[in-house]
């Protein structure tokens, strides 16, 4: 399982699961970060946090334990 903290800069992945629970998942799935779309990394941060990406057509900037929360594929 990998999941959107280990994608490289500049791929496109796959949502796949979200593995938060309760109000964090629910945040994540207001950002518009649901099963099946697909997630476009644009830049991490030189420590890792925070992780910017592309979700339908917007940009969105994530905290490294939200991206680890995110399986892709």
């Amino acid at each position: 399982m990998k999941t959107l903290k280990e994608v490289a800069c500049g791929q496109t992945v796959t949502v796949k699961k979200l593995t938060g629970t309760g109000p964090v998942k629910r945040r994540i799935m207001d950002m518009g970060i649901t099963k099946g779309v697909s997630v476009y990394v644009r830049k991490v941060a030189p420590l890792g946090d925070p992780v910017e990406v592309t979700v339908r057509g917007y940009e969105l900037s994530l905290r490294k334990a939200d991206a680890e929360m995110i399986e892709v594929e």
